[in-house]
Order: C-alpha cells, then sequence, then structure tokens
C-alpha cells in the first residue's frame, strides 16, 4: 500500500521556502507514530529540510543529483525506482515535497492528511484532492491549544476503485 502522508492548509498550502509554515507538536506525534519502522519516500529537499534522519524509519530519497549520497539512505532518481526499493507486502508512505506528491497522488491508494484549518502565502503546494477518486474515510477534529497553534483535523481518504 502506498500512502501519502502530509500536513495540508486550506488552500492546499505545505511549506515556503523549504519550511513548514506552522507548528502542530500534535501533528509530528501522529506522524512518528504512523510511519515508524517503514520505508518513507522524500525528494532530496525535504531530506534536507530535517535536521537529522528520523529515527526507526528508512529513507527512500529520490535526486536528479548524480552523486548525491547520505549515510544510511537509499538513493534513487525517480519515483518508480523508489517504489521498487521498498517491500512490496508493507505500507511505503510519500512523505514530500510538492513535487513528489503530485508524481505519486494518481498511484496512491490512501491519503493521510492533516488539514491545518487556515490558508497560508506558500511557494508548495499538495494536488487538489478530487472527491471522485478519493473516499474520505475518517475525521478527527482537534482545535488549537496552547502547544498547537492552528485548529486541525486528521482525515484519511481511499482510493475509490471501480
Amino acid at each position: 500500500m502506498i500512502t501519502l502522508i502530509a500536513a495540508v492548509a486550506e488552500n492546499y498550502a505545505l511549506g515556503k521556502d523549504n519550511q513548514l509554515l506552522w507548528h502542530l507538536p500534535d501533528d509530528f506525534k501522529r506522524f512518528k507514530n504512523v510511519t515508524s519502522g517503514h520505508y518513507i519516500i522524500m525528494g532530496r529537499k525535504t531530506f534536507e529540510s530535517f535536521p537529522n534522519p528520523l529515527p526507526n524509519r528508512t529513507h527512500v530519497i529520490i535526486t536528479r543529483q548524480k552523486k548525491y549520497s547520505s549515510e544510511n539512505c537509499i538513493i534513487v532518481d525517480s519515483l518508480n525506482a523508489a517504489i521498487s526499493v521498498c517491500p512490496k507486502d508493507e505500507e511505503v508512505f510519500i512523505i514530500g515535497g510538492g513535487e513528489i506528491y503530485t508524481q505519486s497522488i494518481e498511484i496512491a491508494d490512501k491519503l493521510d492528511i492533516t488539514k491545518v484549518h487556515y490558508s497560508f502565502d506558500a511557494d508548495t503546494f499538495f494536488p487538489e484532492i478530487d472527491l471522485n477518486k478519493w473516499k474520505l474515510t475518517s475525521t478527527e477534529f482537534h482545535p488549537k491549544d496552547e502547544k498547537n497553534q492552528f485548529d486541525f483535523t486528521f482525515e484519511t481518504y481511499l482510493r475509490k476503485y471501480s
């Protein structure tokens, strides 16, 4: 199963200048719980936005840079190559960025979205979720609080297969 996991603003914004636009510790905690022990696929810029590789996950990095390397990571040059190095019988998570989400949304089985209830000025966006292709199967609303600066909702979508 291929799952796209992302925190997405009301206007589908993901980030600006390779940075997140919000701070939601509850979303980070959920992301860690959901992706731990799995393969995570990402673009090079997303990987480089982390201070360190994420623990207890196998990193698959997509880049056009021929000589790119990073210790304990799998480096590939395409989305197809990234998927091919992952176990076929496990859930694989695509974690960004915008270009990788756009390339992969048509082959994904599941969307695990944190909808941030605010619109942001951004330069990177998640592709629009076409409800003709996706069914919203669960929602869990979280009001903003002292730790989380915006209201947000965890949303799960499954691909509609005809």
